[in-house]
């Protein structure tokens, strides 16, 4: 199975999760964001608020939110691996095990018609509730401008990573979307795979990957060959 894009420390596959989970070695850690089945695909109309509405960018072609993914979809991503964090996992409480330790991303919302966190499902046998805080509003990009709807900030996925993983642990993003788990993984010089069915989102994804390499490491791809041009700097 020919990887779409690979580096030293990771492969990112394009296709369906279902079809690819099957071929790989078990990973330690899953840490993903599936779609939610609540139709948010599409972006945001803006923020009417208090004065001239601000924007939001429209995703008008996207269309993966439609439907959540099925019960068997999250039993392979638990034969899979050794820990599982699922973004959203409230969407799927009634197709994921009882969970006995819940992450509650804390944004610290500076915008009162947005949602103050999200929570994140896991198979750890903690038994308790982890609150993390991350300071994100999309919608006045206090991370970065954003190529998808749901992108989640690079600070929060490394401080999960760090927290759920260890330096030798090899982390899978079953969807992968815009690409922030193998950003972070390289960052972090983690083991990774990352699978993505839209393949716009998989060029997305390696050219935001290869801008997060070494020098050395771009000098030593272009030398054979490999580099993925590039025009996003995140």
């Amino acid at each position: 199975m020919a990887p779409y894009y690979e580096t030293k420390l990771g492969k990112l596959y394009h296709g369906d999760c279902l079809e690819i989970m099957p071929e790989l070695e078990p990973v330690d850690l899953v840490l993903t964001d599936p779609p939610y089945g609540i139709k948010m695909d599409k972006g945001f109309d803006g923020f009417g608020g208090f004065g001239k509405p601000i924007a939001r960018k429209k995703y008008l072609n996207d269309n993966w939110d439609s439907v959540r993914p099925s019960k068997k979809v999250f039993d392979l991503i638990l034969t899979i691996s050794k820990t599982a964090l699922i973004f959203g996992g409230n969407f799927f409480a009634d197709i994921l095990p009882l969970s006995t330790h819940w992450i509650v991303w804390d944004k610290k919302n500076t915008m009162p018609t947005f949602g103050d966190a999200e929570l994140v499902w896991t198979n750890s046998k903690r038994k308790s509730v982890k609150i993390i805080e991350c300071e994100y509003n999309g919608l006045l990009g206090k991370d970065v401008t954003r190529v998808h709807p749901t992108q989640k900030p690079m600070k929060l996925f490394i401080e999960l990573i760090e927290k759920y993983s260890t330096e030798v642990d090899i982390i899978m993003d079953c969807f992968l979307g815009s690409g922030t788990t193998a950003v972070a993984c390289e960052r972090l010089k983690r083991k990774w795979i990352g699978i993505e069915i839209e393949e716009k989102y998989c060029e997305i994804a390696a050219k935001r990957i290869e801008e997060n390499l070494t020098v050395m490491e771009r000098i030593e791809r272009s030398e054979k060959g490999i580099t993925k041009k590039t025009g996003l700097l995140f």
